[in-house]
C-alpha cells in the first residue's frame, strides 16, 4: 500500500511539472514583444554597448588610456575630413591593417570604411527597418536587396541568429542619434598603393 501511495504522489509531481513547464512560453532572449518604444530603445542603446559597435563605428581619439571614442562624433563611422594614408600593399600579403582610428581597414579587398549608423540621412536615417534587418541578417549593403555585400571587417555573420526584436531595439536606438559625416566609399584594390 505505501509503494501504491508513494508511486502515485511520484507520479501526480512528475504530471503536475509536465503540465507547468507545457504552460511556460519558450523565450529568446530580448523577445519581449510588448516592449515600449522607450525601452526598445534602452534595450537597443544598451545592446550596441556591449555588442561594441562603437569600437569600429566610432572615430577614436587618445585619452588618458588610450584610444577612446571622439566626443560627438560616436556611431558616425569614418570621418569624411581624415584623410587616408597610402598603403604598403606587401603587408598586405599577411596583415591586415586599422588606421589610428579605427575606423578604415585595408585588406586584400581594398579598404572599407566604418560605416555612419547614426539616425542622421548620412548614417541610417533614411533606412526602414526592413533594410536595417537586411543589412544586419543577409550583409547587404544599405540594406538593398541587390546591392554587394557588407565589407570585411563587419562582422554580419554573428548576426544572423539575432533575436528580430533585438535588432529592432538596435535600429530604434540608432534613429535617436544623429551626427552628419558622409563616409568615403571603399577603395578597391586596384587602387592601393597609388
Amino acid at each position: 500500500m505505501k509503494k501504491r501511495i508513494l508511486f502515485f504522489s511520484a507520479l501526480s509531481f512528475c504530471v503536475g511539472m509536465v503540465i507547468s513547464c507545457g504552460n511556460q512560453q519558450a523565450q529568446e532572449p530580448g523577445t519581449d514583444v510588448s516592449m515600449t518604444h522607450d525601452s526598445l530603445v534602452k534595450r537597443g542603446q544598451y545592446l550596441v554597448s556591449v555588442i561594441g559597435c562603437g569600437d569600429c563605428h566610432s572615430p577614436k581619439v587618445m585619452g588618458p588610456q588610450g584610444p577612446m571614442p571622439a566626443p560627438g562624433r560616436e556611431l558616425s563611422g569614418h570621418p569624411a575630413d581624415l584623410p587616408v594614408s597610402k598603403v604598403d600593399t606587401t603587408e598586405l600579403r599577411s596583415w591586415v591593417l586599422f588606421n589610428h582610428s579605427n575606423t578604415a581597414v585595408a585588406g586584400p579587398w581594398g579598404v572599407s570604411f566604418a560605416a555612419n549608423i547614426t539616425g542622421d540621412s548620412t548614417g541610417i536615417g533614411a533606412w526602414t527597418e526592413e533594410q536595417f534587418f537586411r543589412a544586419m541578417k543577409q550583409g547587404k549593403y544599405k540594406g538593398l536587396e541587390n546591392s554587394r555585400l557588407l565589407l570585411p571587417p563587419m562582422p554580419w555573420m554573428n548576426y544572423t541568429n539575432m533575436a528580430d526584436v533585438d535588432l529592432s531595439a538596435i535600429f530604434a536606438y540608432l534613429k535617436t542619434t544623429g551626427v552628419k559625416n558622409v563616409v568615403p566609399a571603399p577603395i578597391p584594390p586596384t587602387e592601393l598603393g597609388k
